[in-house]
């Protein structure tokens, strides 16, 4: 099933996890968007340095430490995701708190290791 995800954190650098999430993502289909500080592409899939205002996003995978995320909530929360995955080091109880009381879920896991293990 294809869950359209926006990966937060995106680079153009290919050693970086979030340039390896994008790749496995499209390797399994699912339709990608990419936000980072750079634009560019990563295989197919256009990085944005401005926020956009994204449709049906099922996923929110993040590769942002807990400080750099703060000014993303209101943004992100207005994406109206099914779900967040905190990756390793984005782990944040502040965001978890604003995210259950908007009514969205999320998983502190790795976008990585759910792929390969059929859990996305």
């Amino acid at each position: 099933m294809n869950k359209k995800t926006l990966v937060i954190g995106a680079s153009l650098k290919p050693q970086r996890y979030s340039n390896i999430a994008i790749k496995r993502l499209r390797s399994y289909n699912h339709e990608v968007k990419g936000f980072g500080l750079r634009s560019g592409e990563v295989e197919d899939v256009t990085i944005d340095t401005e926020l956009m205002s994204y449709k049906d996003i099922d996923t929110v995978t993040l590769y942002l430490n807990p400080q750099r995320q703060k000014p993303y909530y209101e943004y992100i929360i207005g994406l109206k995701p099914k779900r967040i995955i905190f990756n390793p080091g984005t782990e944040n109880p502040e965001f978890y708190n604003q995210l259950k009381q908007n009514d969205i879920d999320f998983e502190v896991a790795c976008t990585l290791v759910m792929l390969s293990t059929g859990q996305y």
